[in-house]
């Protein structure tokens, strides 16, 4: 294990505990059989145990600490109906005795279900923002709160920010003491980016602790925000996270790697080749993915698989960032 500075040791051991850790690491003995040559292993994050779990749960140690810390009693955040992100939030809240308001795209339907549900029943107020999906009204809403002499902590879109990276760049030492622990070197790593906080933290905890390794992070969503590409705000999180944790180099332009093709339908549209990711992996190993996140990802690295585009004889990590499986909203989509 590479040693890193005290101030990033001391930086990252400031956390508010809310995941079961570490998360299994697990040999796909039968998906892997699929495709000789290789041998493929999951990362189950899905498993960090805050209302079913997801790896926003890992940038959340840091975001309640640090709210805690500023003495907040109000935690505000935005995403999508179905965010992953927003349930873990409120979850996490609700752990903490944090007040929790979510600003979630879309009108309020008539009957809650999926993350939407585990959201009301946690606690959560939630404010609906039409087109506003990605966090957009969280100020005016932080505005309303402040004026009730509420001391408000604001989350971005996703987590990702320099302390939402900090649950990754923590995240590799766990891997990299589990992967030495079962004497196994990983080739590449396959996971899903949308809002770029955990492909930031990947990145930077991979050079901390000089993990060697291929990141193949699979774009979700086909806009990230107004005027900056997805790749543009990783660099920025990365040098963000840099200066957070003393690291001195410095990222430059070109650097940040995303697959792209696989999200042209579109965020949350459910196409063929999520359903036969989803019934891959539930049907091998009995380990579900959700639609949106996961079973892209998890095609696009079937895809790379079946095309013969990696290495052969390879060692390969799938990094499983949780997400409701099925709702009412996915089910028939999935059949």
């Amino acid at each position: 294990m590479a040693d890193i500075n005290d101030h990033a040791d001391d930086v990252l051991g400031k956390k508010f505990p809310l995941c079961f850790l570490p998360t299994p690491l697990q040999y796909l003995g039968n998906f892997s059989g699929k495709f000789p040559g290789y041998k493929i292993f999951i990362k189950r994050d899905d498993l960090t145990g805050l209302a079913t779990g997801g790896n926003k749960s890992r940038k959340l140690e840091y975001f309640i600490s640090d709210a805690l810390n500023k003495r907040s009693d109000t935690v505000i955040t935005g995403g999508a109906q179905q965010s992953n992100h927003c349930r873990q939030t409120a979850a996490a809240c609700a752990a903490a005795g944090l007040e929790c308001h979510l600003v979630l795209g879309g009108s309020e339907p008539e009957i809650y279900d999926g993350n939407l549900l585990m959201s009301y029943l946690t606690g959560a107020v939630i404010h609906f923002a039409g087109e506003n999906r990605k966090g957009e009204d969280i100020p005016l809403i932080q505005k309303k709160l402040e004026d009730q002499n509420k001391n408000c902590y604001s989350i971005p879109y996703g987590g990702s920010n320099a302390v939402g990276t900090l649950g990754f760049v923590n995240a590799v030492r766990e891997l990299k003491r589990q992967l030495e622990e079962k004497s196994v070197n990983i080739d590449y790593i396959f996971f899903a980016s949308s809002s770029g906080g955990t492909q930031a933290g990947l990145t930077l905890g991979m050079e901390i602790f000089e993990l060697i390794a291929k990141l193949m992070p699979v774009s979700i969503d086909k806009e990230f925000k107004p005027g900056e590409s997805l790749e543009e705000g990783i660099l920025k999180l990365l040098d963000e996270g840099r200066d957070v944790l003393k690291v001195k180099k410095k990222s430059m332009p070109g650097e940040i790697p995303l697959i792209k093709g696989f999200d042209s339908a579109g965020y949350g549209v459910v196409t063929e080749n999520e359903k036969i990711a989803v019934k891959a992996l539930a049907r091998s190993e009995g380990i579900l993915l959700d639609p949106v996140y996961t079973g892209r990802a998890f095609y696009a690295m079937m895809h790379h698989l079946e095309k013969n585009l990696l290495k052969p004889g390879s060692n390969i990590l799938f990094w499983h960032t949780g997400g409701i499986a099925v709702n009412d909203h996915y089910a028939g989509y999935l059949r």
